[in-house]
């Protein structure tokens, strides 16, 4: 099995070094020329192939992995057309992006990405329930696929309005927030949280796991607006916005002193490069969640959300500092990366780019 998964690992971490081209090539394009490219279909390209080739394509051979660690020995071969074809959408968003933006190849190839989705969706969701014991990690990766489902709702509305080209303010950032908020703060941070606290159990570290699950689960919905406060809100929701923002930030806290009260356990499992990669990625979520938290303040949120660079700048820290750290230091915790000099090398050289990028 762990040949299987390295295999599709070495793919990824290919996929990671493509978005890592793509964004330097973005930047050259900033100060040179590069007539070639189309700046804004190159940077539709960088971010659909960084959400569907590096980010989603790993979550979902680590939720596979999953299922066969938990008596399902022919998972990956069930699962690999799913995996297979989720892969060639990314490469066929990657090169449709680039060259036409929102035309027909990118969006047939968004729109089967997804529908791929709807269908791993359903099965993974049968094959979780088979197996006997049931932990929070399973309720982690269920919330996680429904919030997927949830996010194409803005993907699909915003590739209406432009192939359409009947664009309106306000509906187009809220399709985009839609989209983005329910990939980043459901999609990929949930699964995230029900790799890391699978090894959190195994480790027999005792804590109010389904409370925090709970406290993220309430407050993922009407955190979207913490996104859209520019939008005409009723002061109830508004209450309900500020109440989500408090709920993660103590639901992060409970999580952090329950690794913080057991940090000798947590430092005979994880080596000392796993345990400063991972420290790296929960920095950059306390960072987040006190943003967010503070991004309650209707001024400071008009003024973030209104000023490209520092939305950039956001997208950044959760996409790479919050989720790209984890996942490499995940697979470096179980061995899924061989662990050498230049492997570790090549990881801190990354962190301090998102450091210097940030």
């Amino acid at each position: 099995m762990q040949n299987i998964t390295q295999k599709w690992l070495r793919i990824i971490l290919i996929n990671l070094n493509v978005v890592a081209l793509i964004g330097i090539i973005l930047r050259y394009k900033i100060a040179y020329s590069l007539p070639f490219f189309d700046q804004k279909h190159l940077l539709h390209s960088h971010s659909n192939f960084a959400f569907t080739g590096w980010i989603t394509q790993t979550l979902l051979i680590l939720m596979v992995e999953y299922l066969f660690r938990h008596g399902q020995p022919q998972a990956f071969k069930k699962y690999v057309w799913y995996l297979s074809i989720n892969l060639i959408c990314a490469y066929g968003m990657l090169v449709g992006f680039a060259m036409q933006g929102y035309g027909p190849v990118s969006i047939t190839f968004s729109s089967i990405a997804i529908f791929i989705l709807y269908a791993f969706t359903i099965s993974y969701w049968k094959d979780l329930n088979r197996i006997p014991t049931h932990s929070v990690t399973q309720k982690w990766f269920k919330a996680a696929l429904v919030f997927n489902i949830l996010s194409s709702i803005g993907a699909f509305s915003l590739t209406l309005m432009m192939v359409n080209h009947v664009i309106h303010q306000n509906w187009y950032l809220a399709s985009v927030y839609f989209f983005l908020h329910f990939q980043y703060n459901g999609w990929f941070f949930f699964v995230c949280m029900g790799l890391i606290t699978e090894r959190l159990l195994k480790l027999k570290i005792k804590a109010s796991y389904n409370l925090i699950f709970r406290f993220f689960l309430f407050a993922c919905l009407p955190a979207y607006f913490l996104s859209a406060l520019w939008l005409p809100i009723p002061w109830w929701i508004y209450g309900i916005v500020a109440i989500a923002a408090f709920l993660q930030v103590i639901a992060w806290g409970i999580f952090a002193g329950t690794i913080l009260k057991n940090a000798a356990t947590v430092k005979s499992f994880f080596s000392k490069t796993v345990r400063s990669i991972l420290l790296f990625s929960a920095l950059a979520l306390s960072i987040k969640l006190l943003l967010q938290l503070g991004s309650v303040y209707p001024p400071l949120s008009k003024l973030a959300f209104g000023f490209r660079p520092i939305v950039i700048a956001y997208l950044h820290l959760v996409l790479l500092g919050v989720i790209s750290i984890f996942l490499l230091g995940y697979l470096l915790s179980g061995n899924l990366i061989r662990i050498n000099r230049m492997t570790i090398v090549g990881i801190f050289i990354f962190i301090g780019g998102i450091f210097i990028n940030e």
